[in-house]
């Protein structure tokens, strides 16, 4: 089954830390707990600056950008497993990082909230916010609709059937190498 994503792009740059992606007075919220989870993500790239504009609209509580932009080491800053969670809970399906800080990259993986792409050109110089790009999973591109280029990724390898299954735990379970949960 092919798999795309098509939306407007959020573009921020380098060293993107996870107090930016969520700020820690955030970390009471408990993910497990819908309405908090909910609350989390309308949270998410508060701690931006003013530079970037707003991810979340006012008064919204999801943003309009499916695809978030990146230059090098995304998610740098604390291992906390909040920022992925927000991101996800904010309507975020992908990031595509010119590199990420190894931790969120793992953390990515482990929850299934996004899919963590790498780029291979700069592509943070390549989009501006408000453009629409397609991410085509099957052919490792992603393409800048209102430009018309296309630019290659790194593969996602291993980590796809991971967060295609909703995480880890999920994945392992899928796999039979934990048991599954009783109903």
């Amino acid at each position: 089954m092919s798999k795309i994503v098509k939306g407007i792009v959020f573009v921020v740059d380098d060293n993107i830390d996870t107090d930016q992606i969520i700020p820690a007075e955030y970390l009471t919220l408990v993910p497990s707990k819908p309405d908090e989870y909910e609350k989390l993500g309308s949270y998410a790239m508060i701690g931006l600056p003013d530079r970037f504009g707003k991810f979340i609209p006012e008064g919204a509580a999801k943003t309009p950008y499916p695809i978030i932009i990146a230059g090098e080491n995304f998610g740098c800053g604390s291992s906390r497993e909040h920022a992925p969670i927000a991101l996800g809970a904010s309507g975020v399906e992908v990031v595509v990082a010119q590199s990420y800080a190894r931790i969120f990259f793992r953390n990515s993986t482990a929850t299934g909230e996004l899919y963590p792409w790498e780029s291979i050109d700069r592509l943070c110089d390549r989009f501006s916010t408000g453009q629409v790009a397609i991410l085509d999973f099957d052919h490792n591109q992603i393409t800048n609709e209102t430009t018309g280029e296309v630019f290659a990724l790194k593969p996602l390898g291993d980590v796809a059937p991971v967060i295609d299954a909703g995480g880890l735990f999920a994945y392992a379970r899928q796999t039979g190498m934990i048991p599954t949960l009783a109903k």
